[in-house]
């Protein structure tokens, strides 16, 4: 891909200008110096119009083909349901947009292969939005865990939960559109997460989902048992049926461990928690504060300069794509 000029703003549009769209991702875009919004598609031609109105989009589209198919757009963010990334992306990607994605990348791991193959054959980019990756939380765990001052990492967790009945996405119980319950939708924040702080991939996957899947509803709550390659013991729960939201995450070793709550949001304040003992006494605690800024922001920066260097992401593809065999493999375990 060829890289062009530095002083360009990257020209976004947003496929799935739902309420998620409409409070983070056109805020984050209009927030970054190197990027700009020009285009949104709505299935209604009438909510796309008002919308576009209401908030000074020079363009809109009722399909997803014309939205790809616009002079006026460089890049497209795909924030359609789960069902839609694979074949919005294909479209993207066939009239040479690069694409940025949410999460989960697919519905399985053989549709975002091929969204890997698509975006690669006509040479734009494609990154999957795991925005986490540039929380200062998640990268401060990261360099104290490799700094070896925890000792050797043996077991790693974090949980994700919260009350999905009060979500907007109506289609966020339907497996045939959402691909999975809170295993989709939130413990790949966690899953990723894990993975990011120790730079390790899953060789085993164990799953119990509650109830056990069924063939048109998703699960409500799951719980994810994994061994990294290094070795590395993972537990990752995530429900719709909580009373309220809460995040954590934690990592144990040899010689101590961190963790924080609230390890997901934007734009707050987060407690990065460290723990360390000597010969089996407890030791000192420490705490550090750490503020986290708009991911979104961040990741949509990073991204158009990617495609402005004509760089790739940090994001790679093919391990968002081993997130996606995880997902899978939790799934078909649980059957």
């Amino acid at each position: 891909m060829n890289s062009i000029a530095a002083d360009k703003k990257i020209r976004y549009g947003i496929i799935g200008f739902g309420a998620f769209a409409e409070r983070a991702i056109m805020p984050a875009i209009r927030k970054t110096a190197n990027s700009e919004l020009l285009a949104i598609q709505k299935r209604s031609p009438d909510m796309a119009k008002r919308k576009a109105e209401e908030y000074g989009i020079p363009y809109h589209y009722e399909s997803v083909e014309e939205l790809v198919s616009s002079p006026h757009v460089d890049a497209v963010f795909i924030v359609s349901a789960n069902s839609r990334h694979h074949p919005d992306t294909l479209a993207a990607a066939s009239q040479k947009k690069h694409v940025l994605v949410e999460k989960p990348m697919a519905m399985n791991f053989h549709e975002g292969r091929e969204m890997i193959d698509a975006c690669r054959r006509h040479n734009v980019l494609l990154m999957v939005g795991h925005m986490l990756r540039f929380s200062p939380l998640l990268q401060r765990m990261k360099e104290i865990i490799s700094s070896g001052e925890l000792g050797t990492i043996t077991f790693a967790r974090s949980e994700f939960i919260y009350d999905a009945g009060i979500s907007q996405r109506g289609w966020l119980w339907d497996k045939s559109i959402a691909g999975g319950g809170p295993l989709f939708d939130i413990a790949v924040h966690c899953l990723d997460a894990i993975r990011f702080v120790l730079e390790d991939t899953v060789s085993e996957v164990q799953s119990i989902l509650r109830p056990s899947e069924s063939l048109s509803l998703v699960e409500k709550s799951s719980h994810l048992s994994l061994r990294t390659t290094r070795g590395v013991m993972c537990s990752i729960y995530s429900s719709f049926e909580a009373p309220y939201r809460r995040t954590f995450i934690e990592f144990i070793g040899t010689k101590g461990t961190i963790s924080a709550y609230d390890f997901t949001p934007s734009n707050i304040s987060v407690v990065l928690e460290k723990q360390t003992g000597v010969s089996g006494l407890i030791g000192k605690k420490e705490q550090e504060r750490i503020i986290i800024p708009d991911l979104y922001e961040r990741e949509i920066a990073h991204f158009s300069e990617c495609i402005i260097n004509g760089t790739e992401p940090v994001i790679d593809s093919f391990s968002a794509l081993h997130n996606q065999e995880i997902l899978d493999r939790a799934l078909q375990n649980s059957r």
